[in-house]
């Protein structure tokens, strides 16, 4: 289930916040539904089941009331340094299906997320690629790599915000 030829989203960002504080953000619901998801979004009806073989699900509820579903499966977890996981757009009992707002988008991507600590702060890395998805979905999926960066930056603008709070 590697990912194929190589392509994939690469994102590094360094918090003022031990390693075990930036695992507990990834690793608790309650922590979650503070941070996870596009910057404008609510969490809704969010579902942890946090070990290998567990889902996290979760809607994201939209400033005009429409509601997007994701699902995580998690494939391992090394406390409190690595969690490596599927993600894809689903339905709200957790059905994969095709994103909402792109019908060539890959269904399933997979996430490494290695966490590295050092005097106190903590490097997050995320790697993401797509899996099991043809020719079309991957050139889509990195067609959109900019835009993915910009997202993931506003989420962890708010990861940034909630680990603060935390300290």
């Amino acid at each position: 289930m590697e990912n194929q030829n190589g392509k994939e989203l690469v994102i590094t960002r360094t918090f003022n916040a031990p390693r075990a504080l930036v695992f507990k953000a990834f690793s608790e619901l309650e922590a979650l539904d503070k941070w996870w998801g596009p910057i404008g979004m609510e969490m809704h009806g969010s579902k942890l089941d946090f070990r290998p073989g567990g889902t996290y699900l979760y809607g994201m509820k939209t400033p005009d009331g429409n509601i997007m579903w994701g699902k995580f499966n998690y494939l391992e977890i090394n406390e409190p340094e690595q969690i490596v996981f599927i993600s894809s757009f689903s339905d709200e009992d957790g059905n994969i299906v095709r994103a909402p707002f792109f019908d060539k988008f890959p269904l399933e991507i997979k996430n490494t997320l290695t966490l590295i600590e050092n005097n106190g702060k903590t490097t997050l890395t995320l790697r993401g690629g797509p899996i099991n998805a043809t020719e079309e979905e991957q050139n889509a999926y990195m067609g959109m790599i900019s835009g993915m960066e910009q997202g993931f930056g506003g989420t962890f603008d708010q990861l940034e915000a909630y680990l603060e709070k935390q300290l």
